[in-house]
């Protein structure tokens, strides 16, 4: 028989993040490496459960979704879609579409959570269960989805939290707010049409925001966001420790994002 200890509860979890700083009704944006946290009694739910638990009463638990679309290799200078590939794209559903398999596997287990709400701009969805998971995704502007009225805006404006379990600190999905934020020049802009499903049928939308999926503007490294996150925990901000065997760290999001607009702005503004 396995040795018990070997195994990490969502009692385990709690204590965890309850440690790292995780309060109740808290509103708690989580990116995880699940397979760092180490051998787990009923896999990514029980990260989600703790969370929860922790949380309550009045917590809620957010993720970033993306949507698993997939079809980035037929669009065309301009963003379009060829007629002939059209029929073939299904449309993004929130109720269905699944999240992005890039950004690991606990995204989709929090979308697919009994209750779980989920917002309606593709590119820039997220899902929430909770106290507070349908303010958080009611509403979402399809163009320009990481800026005002997203959930990342409102995750500030409520003093809720980032938790990185395990993972790199350059996917903290937040930063693309501050992107949006700063003043700074030269932007880079992405405008891709999109399939939306409708009880009318499928129906397709130009979709314009910056740019996410490499740095906003020329001179920065891939990878920047890590250094914003780094420079911020040595202000003395956030809190590092173990959720069970992954290395995590977690950060007020009223904090890091202004810090985040500086650093931008204080480079390229």
């Amino acid at each position: 028989m396995p040795d018990a200890a070997l195994f990490r509860t969502r009692a385990s979890l709690r204590r965890d993040v309850e440690q790292l700083g995780v309060r109740s009704g808290d509103i708690v944006m989580v990116h995880a490496a699940m397979s760092r946290v180490g051998r787990l009694l009923n896999g990514p739910d029980a990260l989600i459960g703790a969370l929860l638990d922790a949380s309550s009463p009045g917590g809620t638990v957010l993720a970033y979704t993306d949507w698993d679309a997939r079809y980035d290799e037929l669009l065309d200078a301009d963003g379009r879609v060829p007629d002939e590939w059209r029929p073939h794209v299904p449309p993004f559903d929130p109720a269905a579409s699944r999240a992005i398999r890039d950004n690991g596997t606990l995204a989709e287990f929090i979308r697919t959570w009994p209750g779980a709400r989920r917002s309606g701009s593709p590119g820039a969805s997220m899902a929430a269960i909770g106290a507070r998971a349908e303010w958080l995704t009611a509403d979402h502007p399809l163009d320009y989805g990481y800026g005002e009225g997203s959930p990342l805006a409102k995750l500030v404006a409520a003093g809720g939290k980032v938790l990185m379990v395990g993972a790199p600190l350059d996917t903290m999905t937040l930063l693309h707010h501050a992107e949006h934020l700063a003043r700074i020049r030269g932007k880079r802009i992405r405008r891709c049409e999109v399939p939306f499903a409708t009880a009318s049928g499928t129906q397709w939308r130009m979709v314009e925001e910056f740019e996410t999926g490499e740095p906003i503007v020329e001179g920065l490294a891939d990878d920047y966001f890590a250094t914003i996150v780094t420079e911020f925990l040595a202000t003395g901000r956030g809190v590092q420790g173990l959720v069970g065997e992954a290395p995590s760290t977690l950060v007020e999001a009223a904090a890091i994002t202004p810090f985040a607009v500086d650093w931008l702005e204080r480079r390229f503004g």
